[in-house]
């Protein structure tokens, strides 16, 4: 059933207005650190850098130092025609998500 707006706004289904169950809690981190080669990248208990040195991962269980919570970082280094870029994920973000966004960034790396 589609419910119509009554004037300018949106329009959604009953469906998609009923409660949903979301994925909570760190989950496992090995998800996240199992995607890395010891080929490519340098593996040092949580953290992971690549060989090159232009990609960062930093796992902070208990929040990395100097932050509110933060319990992941990822860091892109820019080149001298494009900058960088660097993503947080707090100390609570789901493992699987933090995992889905690195296989998503080492997906578009590619050799050179």
């Amino acid at each position: 059933m589609t419910v119509a707006p009554a004037g300018p706004g949106f329009s959604t289904t009953v469906e998609a207005l009923r409660p949903r169950e979301w994925q909570l809690g760190p989950g496992q981190p090995t998800l996240v650190m199992d995607q890395f080669s010891t080929e490519d990248f340098h593996l040092i208990v949580d953290d992971v850098s690549s060989k090159d040195g232009r990609f960062y991962l930093g796992w902070f269980p208990l929040d990395r130092p100097g932050t509110d919570g933060e319990g992941w970082k990822i860091a892109v280094t820019g080149t001298a025609q494009v900058r960088g870029y660097h993503l947080s994920f707090d100390t609570e973000t789901p493992a699987d998500i933090v995992a889905a966004t690195v296989a998503r960034v080492l997906q578009t790396s590619r050799r050179l």
